[in-house]
Order: structure tokens, then C-alpha cells, then sequence
């Protein structure tokens, strides 16, 4: 633990400030951009900021290469050391053109927190992604236990986000006013829900499955008619801890308040799956999961366009570039389908082929002996 440098905290404070209020960054980013300097910092022992030279930048890319992630403890991996470096370099220009330290950093040294190239290529790369099938979804869903009010909350949670494909951090923060049950859609309110870039729009129920919508109806009539709630109280309440009959501190019920963020959301669907035996799908998937059947369903311009933009997509193209990558193992299925049709469009038969490839020979011999008769010389 390094010692905390005062001067270096008021700047920092000043920095945040910076982020916040002149460049309308949330809070999210501006937790990872405070990691990344601290982690820094780390490196260097907590020195003043003002003594910042590219050395330092250069045994900070050397160190953060070998690094651990401290909860996995697998190497750190390209995509968050091209983050933390990029953090920095923004961090430290922005340093170099405040009063008290322009005359300290050299506006150059920044660029210093830069990768190679390939480092930047291999953190860029896109991967497939594990991603459930509907059936995988609806089986899952089918196992949840209902027995408790806990578990319905958890059952409603996981057939919200199936037939919505709304965010963790939304699904965390839905208010039962939000909810429509009897025309089918749930309004994703900016000033309420904590939507992806602060976007409002309504999403309507998707046609995946029959039992999902029924489920999210019951939980919202169980809230309305057995807890007496309103539509400003959460869809999905946190637990109610306690004391139980022997006294021990247990899960009690609901509570009339939410979730501050969208872990717990998170371990429900992820527990879903692993429930049944299935990996834990990171809730994220069921996005691609609907994406990936929209694209299975052969549908019309207009009827792509109105499911993008069910998912908050303002461009369709943000869905095809972001989700719409086709699996490996589709994309098997899809090739070898095109050469199996191409060869029925030509009519290619081998048995055909072999007599038509011999009736030209023969018919090229007589040729030949004809040649031959005639004085040609045969090569």
C-alpha cells in the first residue's frame, strides 16, 4: 500500500471535476479513469506528479504487461491495458496545460503511453462470444422455482430480460410504472433507468417466448395486489435481510427499495443458466441471442429497423456491426449450404462427367489415327 501523496489527490480532485462537469463524462468512466491512475501511481511509489517523465510511462507499459487481474488471476488482457494506458495519456496531457505544471511535464512524454501496434490490433480483435440459444433461454427459464417471493422476483427478472433484451444496469433500476403488461412493452426512461448513454425509448415484448410475458405480468399484479406497491416502486425489489425463527441472519422477503447497481441482476441470470447446467451465460448474451434470431427470420427492411430499434439502437447498422456477427459454427453451415446449392444450379453429376470425359477421349484417338494417315508426325 503506497503512502497517499496529498498534492497528487488535489489534482486528481481537480480532474475529476475536469471529466465531470466539462466533458459530461458519467461516473462509470470517470471510477475506471481514477483505477488507472492509481494504478500508476502504484508503480511510481506515489511521486509527485510534477516529476512525471516518459521513463516513468515506459516502466509503467513494461509493468502492466505482466500484471493479474486481481479477481481471476490471469494476466491482464490487451483491451484493459490499451484502456488504462489511453486513461493516461489523456490524464497527463491534460496535466501538461494546467498552471503549476506546465513548466514540469513535457506535453511529448504523454505519448509515451501508447502500445505497438499489434498490441493495439490484438486488444481491437473481435471474438465470438459464447451466446444461448432461445431453447437454452426458455429451459432455463422453465427451471426456475416459483416457491418463494424471492424466487418469483428472480423468475420475472430472468423473462423480463429474455423477451426485452434490456441491459443489466436498466433491469436493475425498472420501476413498476415502467411496465405495460397489457399492451405489452416497457418504457426505458432516461430520467428514471439507467439506460446505456441515457436514451429513452420503449421496448415491446419479442415473440420468444409464450410463457415469458405471463410470468412478468403475474410479478407485477403480485406487487400491485399482495404488497400494495405504486408505479413508483422497483420492479425488482432487493432482498429483505433479517433475523429468521433461530435467530441467524437469512433472506426475509422484498424490500421497497432497488438495486444501486446490476450485480445481483447479473448472479440471478448467470445462476439461471449454471442451474441447468449450461455455462453462465453473462446476461449481455441474451442481446445476441435475439439479434442472432431476428437475422434467422428473413425479415423485411422495415422489420429489421423496428427491431434495432426495440434494443435502443438509434442506426440499424449499430446492430449488425455490434451484434450481428454470424457464429463460426453458422457461418459453416452457411458456406457449405451455398456450395451444395451451387452445385445443383450446374447440374454437376460425377458419373456424367466421367462418360462425357470419355467419349472425348475416344473421340480425340480417332482424330489422331486420321492424322497419322495423313503424313502428320504424332508427338
Amino acid at each position: 500500500m503506497i503512502k497517499t501523496n496529498p498534492k497528487n489527490e488535489r489534482i486528481k480532485r481537480a480532474y475529476c471535476d475536469y471529466l465531470r462537469e466539462a466533458m459530461g463524462r458519467d461516473e462509470a468512466t470517470i471510477d475506471r479513469v481514477m483505477a488507472s491512475i492509481a494504478r500508476f501511481e502504484e508503480s511510481t511509489k506515489g511521486k509527485d506528479f510534477k516529476r512525471f517523465h516518459r521513463e516513468q510511462a515506459k516502466a509503467f507499459k513494461r509493468q502492466i504487461a505482466e500484471a493479474s487481474n486481481a479477481r481471476t488471476g490471469d494476466r491482464l488482457s490487451k483491451s484493459t491495458v490499451l484502456a488504462t494506458v489511453r486513461d493516461l495519456r489523456a490524464f497527463f496531457l491534460w496535466l501538461a496545460r494546467e498552471p503549476g505544471f506546465r513548466s514540469h511535464i513535457d506535453y511529448g512524454h504523454a505519448d509515451y503511453f501508447t502500445l505497438s501496434e499489434k498490441d493495439v490490433a490484438i486488444a481491437r480483435a473481435r471474438r465470438e462470444r459464447d451466446v444461448p440459444s432461445l431453447e437454452q433461454c426458455q429451459r432455463a427459464l422453465a427451471a426456475m422455482p416459483i416457491k418463494t417471493v424471492l424466487d418469483r422476483r428472480d423468475r420475472a427478472l430472468f423473462a423480463l430480460a429474455f423477451i426485452t433484451a434490456a441491459r443489466i444496469s436498466a433491469l436493475a433500476s425498472f420501476r413498476l410504472g415502467h411496465i405495460n403488461v397489457d399492451q405489452g412493452f416497457i418504457d426505458q426512461d432516461a430520467r428514471t433507468v439507467r439506460t446505456k448513454a441515457a436514451k429513452t425509448f420503449r421496448t415491446f415484448f419479442m415473440p420468444v417466448d409464450d410463457n415469458a410475458p405471463l410470468i412478468v405480468a403475474n410479478w407485477a399484479l403480485e406487487l400491485t395486489r399482495d404488497h400494495l406497491w405504486e408505479p413508483a416502486d422497483p420492479l425488482f425489489p432487493k432482498t429483505r435481510m433479517g433475523l429468521d425463527v433461530q435467530g441467524c441472519f437469512a433472506p426475509l422477503g422484498i424490500a421497497r427499495e432497488g438495486w444501486a447497481s446490476g450485480d445481483r441482476a447479473r448472479d440471478i441470470i448467470q445462476g439461471a443458466f449454471a442451474a441447468i447446467g449450461l455455462p453462465k451465460f453473462h446476461p449481455h448474451s441474451i442481446r445476441h441471442a435475439l439479434i442472432r434470431h431476428a437475422m434467422s427470420l428473413d425479415l423485411s427492411p422495415e422489420e429489421m429497423k423496428a427491431w434495432s430499434q426495440n434494443l435502443g439502437h438509434t442506426d440499424v447498422l449499430t446492430t449488425f456491426l455490434s451484434y450481428g456477427q454470424v457464429s463460426t459454427h453458422r457461418q459453416g453451415e452457411l458456406i457449405q449450404a451455398a456450395s451444395r446449392n451451387l452445385q445443383d444450379a450446374h447440374g454437376i453429376d460425377d458419373r456424367a462427367l466421367l462418360d462425357a470425359l470419355a467419349a472425348r477421349l475416344k473421340a480425340g484417338g480417332a482424330n489422331s489415327a486420321v492424322s497419322r494417315g495423313r503424313g502428320s508426325v504424332d508427338l
